[in-house]
């Protein structure tokens, strides 16, 4: 029988601004079991002043006051081990339900960063109001803006060779995607490179487009409950992920054509292992219909995603 567990973030359960495949599991659970993990996304450079109103966790207090920091903004709560994975395994994480914890975000860009580092030499913080019932946030002007929560952090430990690694950049074990399309009932697949896989999450995102271009979205805390499974008829090398209407491959590089490239060439492997058709077929099927979205753009290691739309095999 699976079960349920629920990971609160607490100093203990966090890591912040880091991945490292040396870090130890804070739970271990069995293949096909689900967990509720609660993250924090804020540091306290990005908090709101007291007399705004906007609240902070209890558990938010604690974690900035006795939690290590690393070279990353991103507080992520994990890893969590799952039995039986292996180095070299797929583990499959199903993400079913992602809620708000809170009811503010905010949005941080910094001097000489994001997409247009050139245009803008100073900071910009802004906290953002959430309305959870209506699942509105009203930004500048009065636009709202309609939730779409999701983890911008999707990650498994980084091989043990690798030491610390900062949480900006995403790699071949996932990390800071940023992708907006994986909330609630999306899939992630993400390659073990450490016995359990060590899967950890945070960086919520209410809303955000493609590119992320500033440098953050409407960031805020969120809650997910996630189920796992090991995957050992995979051989996966990176991240590819599924929604209910699309399949997803993912390219990462600092240059957006390599990554763009990348993406591509991981989703006519896709193609191919799923169907009979030729690389040349495959290639021509993603110029017919296959999407490349540019996933961020801020992350030194940039991201674009491929996406192919399921009805088009399943007619087939």
């Amino acid at each position: 029988m699976s079960k349920t567990h629920h990971l609160r973030s607490t100093p203990q359960t966090v890591h912040w601004g880091f991945l490292d495949g040396s870090l130890m599991p804070v739970l271990t659970v069995d293949s096909g079991d689900r967990v509720r993990i609660d993250c924090i996304t804020c540091t306290p450079e990005s908090s709101p002043a007291p007399a705004s109103g906007m609240k902070l966790l209890p558990e938010m207090v604690e974690v900035f006051a006795k939690a290590p920091r690393g070279a990353g903004a991103h507080i992520m709560t994990g890893p969590v081990a799952v039995r039986g994975a292996e180095i070299g395994d797929v583990l499959e994480v199903r993400i079913l339900e992602v809620t708000p914890r809170i009811d503010w975000g905010f949005n941080l860009f910094r001097p000489y960063s994001g997409t247009l580092p050139e245009d803008f030499d100073h900071p910009g913080l802004v906290h953002i109001p959430l309305d959870l019932q209506r699942g509105i946030a009203t930004v500048a002007g009065g636009i709202e803006i309609p939730a779409r929560p999701f983890f911008g952090q999707l990650a498994v430990q980084p091989p043990l060779k690798a030491g610390r690694q900062s949480s900006k950049e995403p790699r071949g074990y996932g990390g800071n995607l940023d992708c907006k399309e994986l909330t609630a009932g999306a899939t992630i697949y993400l390659p073990c490179f450490v016995p359990g896989g060590g899967f950890s999450t945070g960086d919520g995102h209410w809303s955000q487009g493609d590119g992320e271009v500033d440098g953050t979205a409407i960031e805020t805390c969120l809650s997910g409950v996630f189920e796992f499974h090991v995957r050992k008829d995979l051989d996966w090398v990176m991240p590819r992920a599924e929604t209910a209407t699309h399949f997803i491959a993912f390219g990462l590089d600092p240059d957006l054509d390599d990554a763009a490239k990348q993406a591509l060439r991981e989703m006519i492997g896709w193609i191919t292992s799923m169907t009979n058709l030729s690389r040349d077929d495959a290639y021509r099927l993603c110029s017919y219909i296959c999407d490349l979205h540019v996933t961020q753009t801020v992350n030194n290691v940039k991201g674009i995603h491929a996406m192919l739309p399921k009805s088009v095999l399943q007619r087939s």
